[in-house]
C-alpha cells in the first residue's frame, strides 16, 4: 500500500483555516485581530529567540498572506458572489466598532476608491507596543484577500496610516478582459 503524501498547509483542515469561517461576523476583524495578536505575539517573540526573528516573521508573513487568499476565497461565498459590489457589501465586517473610518473617492461597479482616515488597527497595534507586526497581521492581507475574493480586481495603495501616513489610500479596479 502506498503511503499518501500530505502537504502540510496544503488543506483547510491541516493549514488551520476552518470551512465556513464566521468570526468576522460575530466579532468584527478588529477584536479578532487582537485577540489573534495578543495570542501569537509571545509565540513570535519565542520562536524568534530560537530561531531569528526576521526568518519567524518572514514565515508568518506568508502564512498570513496564504489564509488571506483563502479567506478573500471564502468570502466571496458568503457574500453570494466575487463582484466589487459584492466585496464592498463586505467592508461591514472591517469598519464594525468603528475600526475604520473611511472616505469614499469613487464607487461604481468598475471602480472603489476610499482613503482610510482613522484606523482603529494601527491604534491597537500601537497599544500593544507591536506596530511594525500590525503592519505583518493587518496590512499585508490586502493584496491576497481580494486576489481570494475575486482575481480579476486589482488594489492598488501606496501608503497606510500603520506605516506613519496621514490615510491609507485603497484603490479597487476591475481588470479589463484582454481582447485579442
Amino acid at each position: 500500500m502506498a503511503k499518501k503524501k500530505t502537504n502540510p498547509a496544503g488543506s483547510k483542515a491541516e493549514s488551520g483555516l476552518i470551512c465556513d469561517d464566521v468570526l468576522n461576523a460575530k466579532l468584527g476583524v478588529l477584536t479578532r485581530r487582537e485577540v489573534e495578536a495578543r495570542i501569537l505575539i509571545p509565540i513570535i517573540d519565542a520562536l524568534g529567540e530560537s530561531f531569528g526573528r526576521d526568518e519567524v516573521l518572514a514565515v508568518v508573513r506568508e502564512t498570513i498572506i496564504q489564509i488571506a487568499r483563502e479567506q478573500g476565497t471564502e468570502l466571496s461565498r458568503q457574500m453570494g458572489g466575487n463582484s466589487l459590489k459584492h466585496f464592498v457589501d463586505s467592508l461591514d465586517y472591517w469598519t464594525r466598532d468603528n475600526a475604520l473610518e473611511i472616505d469614499v473617492i469613487e464607487e461604481s461597479d468598475e471602480v472603489l476608491s476610499f482613503n482610510v482616515t482613522r484606523c482603529r488597527y494601527a491604534e491597537l497595534y500601537e497599544s500593544l507596543g507591536i506596530r511594525e507586526i500590525g503592519i505583518v497581521f493587518s496590512c499585508t492581507r490586502d493584496f491576497a484577500l481580494i486576489d481570494g475574493f475575486n482575481p480579476d480586481i486589482s488594489l492598488q495603495r501606496t501608503q497606510t496610516i500603520m506605516e506613519g501616513a496621514e490615510f491609507c489610500d485603497f484603490r479597487y479596479r476591475c481588470r479589463k478582459p484582454e481582447t485579442s
